[in-house]
Order: structure tokens, then sequence, then C-alpha cells
């Protein structure tokens, strides 16, 4: 199973984004799912049906996608998608990296966008139980596209302004309580912790080493971390290790133990574990799963 990190060209370095408006014609025999290749990107992404059907697959689910239907895709979650049925696919793709729209009124959600916990691909029950909040993101994908491509005199301003509508959108759409807020933190003092820790998945990682990267003592740098993360500086590293797992077991097809020495966990029992506890299956049945869903 092949996958690849696509790049994406910002039109505006100052804003971080790229959108734009796709059109896809229907082939007269769709390419099965299973030959389309993953691609990911940092950015999260969202998706805005205008005509046809678009069906979107990540490894845990998929998507069928028709008008007035919008989706969002995290940070580095592994997708793929398809035209399917007789009509035109017209779409909007808008990506966005959130951090820098972090200012200190965002901070008290900067674990939850920041993806520490869950995954964004979440708040799409939001997008299939309500339907005002599905077309208001629609609306505002579309005015950010319509801001962009315009150039109109301020238009910096105004796509700031419709992604910051966009969060709170989500925020207040959020019935189940993904999203919630916490104590206010200094959110960029973590950036370096966490590019430290995404650079030594593979090694050993302890907290002593991340304290002396954020410049803290021991003590004060696991009680600052969770408070700002919502998780122990342990769990935040295992729950990284994990999530690198699924995507190596999705795409690389390495065996277990070669995917467990991957991510630094040299123990298997651990990492079966570990592996269950935030996935709920071991590693053999989600590969399991996944050679049946490519029919294999």
């Amino acid at each position: 199973m092949e996958f690849f990190q696509e790049p994406i060209h910002y039109q505006n370095a100052a804003l971080c984004l790229k959108v734009w408006q796709f059109t896809s014609i229907p082939r007269l025999q769709p390419a099965p799912m299973q030959d389309i290749s993953w691609h990911y990107h940092k950015e999260v992404e969202f998706l805005s049906i205008q005509q046809g059907v678009h069906e979107i697959a990540t490894p845990n689910r998929t998507y069928t996608l028709k008008a007035g239907d919008v989706m969002v895709i995290g940070s580095s979650q592994l997708h793929r998608g398809r035209v399917i049925g007789p009509d035109p696919l017209v779409y909007i793709v808008f990506h966005v990296d959130l951090e820098p729209y972090f200012d200190p009124a965002m901070m008290r959600y900067y674990r939850w966008f920041s993806e520490v916990l869950q995954p964004l691909e979440e708040l799409n029950y939001i997008f299939e139980e309500d339907a005002a909040t599905r077309a208001e993101v629609a609306r505002i994908v579309e005015s950010i596209h319509a801001e962009v491509l315009g150039e109109a005199k301020g238009y910096e301003i105004a796509a700031s302004m419709h992604i910051k509508h966009l969060l709170l959108t989500l925020l207040r759409g959020d019935t189940r309580g993904l999203l919630q807020a916490h104590e206010r933190v200094d959110a960029y003092a973590l950036k370096p912790i966490v590019e430290y820790v995404d650079r030594h998945l593979a090694e050993k990682l302890d907290m002593e080493q991340a304290a002396r990267q954020a410049g803290m003592s021991y003590h004060y740098f696991s009680r600052y971390f969770k408070r700002a993360m919502g998780a122990s500086f342990t769990d935040y590293v295992n729950r990284k290790r994990i999530a690198k797992a699924e995507r190596l077991l999705a795409t690389s097809g390495r065996s277990i133990a070669e995917v467990a020495s991957e991510v630094g966990i040299g123990n298997m029992a651990h990492f079966y574990e570990l592996f269950k506890r935030f996935n709920g299956c071991t590693p053999k049945q989600y590969a399991r799963s996944l050679k049946a869903e490519k029919g294999d």
C-alpha cells in the first residue's frame, strides 16, 4: 500500500493556507478505492462539496459526501478519495496550518485543535448531526475561497476572520464536548517540545530530556506539561508513537515487530498493551482489518 506526503503550496505565506475549487469528471469505471494511494499533509483540510459525490477514506472509516456536505481531515491524517456516480464532482479544498491562529484568545483551546488528545476527524459527527452547523461551515469555506481568489483590499484580514469564525463554529457545534477550554498556558513554549518529540520518537525519550529542551526543572515541567496538554508527558509520547504505528501499519507493509521498533517501543508486550489501550484492538486485529478493506 503506497502513500505520499502531499506538499501544500500556500497562496499567501502569511496566512498559511491554500484554498481551491476542483472539478473532477467521473470515469466510466471508477478506480477501486484500494488502488488509490494514501496521502497526508501537516495542514488541516476542510472539504466542501458543491456538486456530485465524493468518497473519502481514512484508515478508520469511509465517508460518502454529497452536495452540501463538509468534512474535516486532521493534520497528517492519511486519506484518499475518488469520484463516484455519473455526475462531475465540484468541491472546494481548504488547507490551513491552524497554529498561527492561536492568539491569546485561542490559547485555552490549543491542546484540542492541536490533536494531542484525539484527531480532528472525530469532529465530523457535528456535520452529520447538525445541518445548520454543516451549512455554516460550508458557507465559511466558500467565503475564504472567494476572499483569497478575489484579493480585494484587506482580504488577508477577512480570511483571518473567517478562519476564526470557522473554529468558533466548531466549538459551539460540538455538543459532545470534544473541544473544551482549559487553563490559560503559553502554548508557544510547548512548540519546541512537541517538535523534539516528533523528531525522536524512535529513540528513548524521557521527561528529563524534554524538561531541558524547555529550559525548566523536571518537576515544574511535569506539572506544566500536563496542565497545558491535558495528558502526562509519558502518555503524550505513547499516543504519538501509537499514532505513527497506525500509519505505518496502514501504509508501509512492515511487520508488527518492525513497526514497534520504528516507533521506539522495543517490548512487544508493551506495544500490544498500548496499541489496544488507544485503539480498542490489537495490532494484529488492526492489520487484519486493513487487509480486509483492501480485499486481500
